[in-house]
């Protein structure tokens, strides 16, 4: 299977039967199998450093949401420990994956995890028992790597399921890039309007907005001319440009970053956070019921947001297999659990592979290879945060959309004449940018798939563990009426 890059080449794991034998360039080469999947050094390096950029706001937006929150005791995070928190779980967990899971997938703080853990976790108990849950949740995503059953559960899912969450990422990638950019935004007040979002604030306005426009044409142009580079070359470009309007015009804000150049090249990092955690701490705190609830809740999010990103990435690579499976998957998916145990123990909150990384596949990464350069730049963060956090989410966004483009186009491979597939994968497809959740989309798609094929008489066609996956889905879309008909609320 063959994808598209942002070059508009093809880049093909298995080259057609006939072509002239690819010949590895050295023991990286062959470790990480770069000329066998179609790549080179150029691409992965560019694939790596366009992945960081596009996520690098983790750096400034994990402290924000989480140092915003008190725990029961009125305790906050200081946010300069958790910008380095934050910066050494994803150097660390996105060079472990690039290593061991060789995919071009990088790990960081989990967007919504955070959320979770900052205004649903802390309030019930202190910071170091909500961090413990988090160590929790991953050791037994761990558990059930070892033991074989987050595998079955993916390679259970029909190809055209997994196809369609690849697209609904995709959208969902697009959309965020969308918002993050302030190109589309939440109306106030919209339980009076007709529409619950708009574009910018009802009309497109500001400098920020002529960058993120731009850096759209620009990346579109670019990728049209088949240029290599062509999402590295916008963000970049769009940087440069960003600095300068933010010294000659009246900008009064950027949003969460802003392209300022930095009073110091240098900041020293504060590990203060690291090891500040209490596995069973929570149990002291609530009942037992509601701790069982949460790790439910933090464990379903986890396990089916990597599965859709994986699953999604990895095909946009072309690297899934005849079968449709992801390659070296029962490492890749120990290495996210243990992520999610690595964020815990640094207060940095669960650590999960990114739907981001598709922008340096959108680049040409195909290897673990690219990974080593995103961990690189995370770590230098550690240390040069003032200078690679300049990029404005406005340059970067771009790439998000152009990503999102992509990955769309794996929609032609649905049978849309069948229905116990069509619909199906139309709920993954809108579930997820309309709620702005992967894991609502992947449920979403496999309740319908178990309900359809159950009407059609085929339930025998549905495997057993997309019967028990949609239970658990059930389960975690009624939690509410639950957690009152347990006295937990």
């Amino acid at each position: 299977m063959s994808s598209p890059s942002a070059t508009g080449a093809p880049y093909d794991a298995h080259p057609p039967a006939g072509s002239p034998p690819r010949t590895p360039g050295g023991p990286l080469d062959r470790y990480f199998r770069i000329t066998e999947r179609g790549s080179t050094y150029g691409r992965e390096i560019r694939g790596g450093v366009a992945t960081f950029f596009t996520m690098a706001y983790i750096l400034v937006l994990n402290p924000i949401i989480l140092s915003a929150a008190e725990d029961k005791t009125g305790a906050q995070l200081d946010p300069a420990q958790l910008v380095t928190a934050t910066a050494l779980v994803a150097a660390v967990m996105t060079v472990i994956m690039g290593v061991g899971g060789n995919l071009p997938l990088a790990l960081a703080a989990g967007l919504g995890l955070n959320a979770v853990v900052a205004f649903q976790l802390a309030p019930l108990m202190t910071w170091d028992d909500a961090m413990g849950l988090i160590v929790l949740e991953g050791l037994i995503i761990c558990v059930l790597v070892l033991t074989g059953l987050r595998e079955a559960v993916m390679h259970a899912i029909p190809q055209p399921l997994k196809q369609a969450i690849s697209v609904g990422i995709g959208l969902f990638i697009a959309f965020i890039g969308f918002v993050d950019a302030g190109f589309v935004t939440r109306v106030p007040d919209a339980a009076n309007t007709t529409v619950p979002v708009q574009l910018g604030t009802g009309s497109l306005t500001g400098w920020p907005m002529l960058v993120f426009a731009l850096g759209v044409v620009l990346t579109i142009v670019l990728l049209a001319r088949k240029v290599k580079g062509a999402i590295l070359i916008s963000i970049v470009a769009m940087t440069v440009l960003a600095v300068v309007l933010d010294q000659l015009a009246d900008i009064k804000t950027w949003g969460l970053t802003t392209p300022a150049i930095p009073d110091s090249v240098v900041a020293s990092p504060d590990f203060g956070l690291l090891g500040n955690f209490d596995v069973f701490g929570a149990f002291g705190q609530v009942s037992v019921v509601t701790v069982l609830l949460l790790v439910f809740t933090l464990i379903l999010s986890d396990f089916f947001d990597t599965m859709g990103t994986v699953v999604g990435v990895t095909a946009e690579a072309g690297l899934l297999d005849e079968r449709g499976q992801v390659p070296n998957l029962g490492r890749v998916l120990l290495i996210d659990g243990a992520a999610a145990v690595a964020g815990g123990a640094a207060s940095a909150s669960s650590a999960t592979t990114y739907i981001e990384s598709a922008a340096g596949v959108g680049e040409g990464a195909r290897t673990g290879f690219a990974n080593l350069f995103t961990g690189g730049l995370f770590a230098l963060a550690l240390f040069l945060t003032p200078v690679l956090t300049i990029v404005p989410l406005q340059a970067a966004a771009p790439a998000l959309v152009a990503v999102g483009f992509l990955m769309m186009t794996q929609v032609k491979h649905i049978d849309w004449d069948r229905y116990d597939i069509a619909i199906p994968a139309f709920l993954t497809i809108a579930v997820m940018p309309f709620t702005y959740s992967i894991t609502n989309g992947i449920g979403a798609g496999f309740l319908a798939y178990v309900i359809i094929k159950t009407a059609l008489g085929k339930a025998r066609e549905v495997h057993w563990l997309l019967w028990g996956t949609s239970v658990l889905f059930l389960v975690y879309f009624a939690i509410d009426p639950i957690e009152q008909l347990l006295g937990v609320k």
